[in-house]
């Protein structure tokens, strides 16, 4: 089991580092193609758009194709893409390369998972899952602020490289060791799609949506936050998105031990905590070390609430668990969606960029709003 996890992971390590790693060279990327870094920002929004209408469209549309086909066709696109994103000889192009590289990507993880699950000896499913989700972790701690290192010192087209590679490397990978698996379809598409119509899960997907959207506006512009207003180095920024994933790792873990607990209370407390975080990191700002400490404490709350924003999903799309995995991971992308627009717009014709992490403050207490909704409705007495 080991060899095939640990393709699926390397390759899950490659997406998730050209998803976050865009965060730490936006500066770069801005000077170079001659457009505002408002306007770069859009970059993450087109990437977050393509999750969002790749994710439950061919979650759907290839729920018949065997796995192992369907991971190297997605597999094999991301590559392409990447190399696109590298090779951009214009915003525009890479506007569209970024939209197009992030289309497999909800797809890849929920199918990665299932995969995973599949393969795994009896009593061994949530090893694998953890096996695989390992290559997010490292992403987040070790590929984002490589990743940016690389574009500071050797162009950021670099990075987009290093990222198809990454992916191309996970991909011989599994054409040498993932085993042909059937489809994940046990009826009819028309059957699948109906869970898109459930009221509980439109409210998770919400409650994923509003509870990320302030953190990730913020880590959107956290290269310019952490340079303009706090006053660190362009080079401090790949140790600080390290310090970040740091933070995310632990976070994972605490929210996973956290909502097998009490779920909803777990996520009131965190969404709670996240948001007096973002408060705080607007009014310590320009104190370097307390800006410092609180990266750590944001990177570990982003993602302390993800596992029961997850399990919230996965519980009310049972009949459909692959599609509610890229469903879940679709919803994040909304927020990361908006959050880039937001940003660009409080940069440019809003309040600027010193009030981002108040204003994300204020979007994140509209989580905490509604998972103390949920609650409340779920404790009610069901009628006779």
């Amino acid at each position: 089991m080991r060899l095939p996890l640990l393709s699926l992971m390397l390759v899950v390590f490659g997406l998730t580092t050209g998803e976050f790693a865009i965060a730490g060279i936006l500066p770069e990327v801005a000077g170079d193609l001659a457009v505002p870094v408002s306007s770069a920002g859009l970059l993450v929004t087109a990437y977050a758009l393509g999750m969002i209408v790749g994710g439950p469209v061919l979650t759907v549309l290839t729920a018949r194709i065997p796995r192992r086909r369907l991971v190297v066709g997605l597999v094999g696109f991301a590559v392409l893409a990447n190399l696109g994103s590298a090779l951009a000889p214009s915003y525009p192009v890479l506007l569209a390369t970024r939209f197009a590289a992030g289309l497999i990507v909800a797809t890849f993880f929920a199918v990665a998972i299932a995969t995973a699950v599949r393969l795994a000896p009896e009593g061994k499913a949530a090893s694998a899952i953890a096996q695989v989700a390992l290559g997010m972790n490292l992403g987040i701690v070790l590929g984002t602020p490589i990743g940016s290192l690389v574009g500071q010192h050797l162009g950021w087209r670099v990075t987009f490289a290093v990222v198809a590679g990454c992916a191309a490397l996970g991909l011989l990978m599994v054409l040498r060791f993932v085993t042909e698996l059937p489809s994940a379809a046990t009826g009819s598409t028309f059957g699948e799609l109906r869970v898109l119509a459930d009221r509980e899960l439109l409210l998770a997907i919400a409650l994923t949506a509003l509870g990320s959207l302030g953190v990730v506006g913020v880590f959107t512009y956290i290269a310019p936050l952490l340079t303009e207003i706090t006053g660190f180095g362009a080079t401090t920024v790949p140790a600080l998105l390290l310090v970040y994933g740091a933070g995310a790792v632990a976070g994972n873990h605490l929210g996973g031990w956290l909502a097998d607990r009490a779920l909803l209370p777990a996520l009131i407390g965190l969404l709670t905590a996240l948001t007096a975080t973002l408060a705080l990191f607007w009014a310590a700002a320009e104190i370097p070390p307390a800006t410092a400490v609180l990266v750590f404490v944001l990177g570990a709350l982003a993602f302390a609430v993800i596992p029961g924003m997850q399990a919230r999903v996965i519980g009310a799309a049972a009949s459909a668990p692959t599609l509610a995995i890229a469903i879940n991971a679709a919803g994040y992308q909304v927020a990361a969606a908006v959050a880039g627009r937001l940003g660009g717009w409080t940069l440019t014709d809003g309040p600027g960029l010193r009030s981002l992490p108040l204003i994300a403050a204020a979007l994140t207490a509209t989580g905490v709003a509604l998972a103390a909704y949920l609650l409340r409705r779920d404790r009610q007495p069901v009628a006779a």
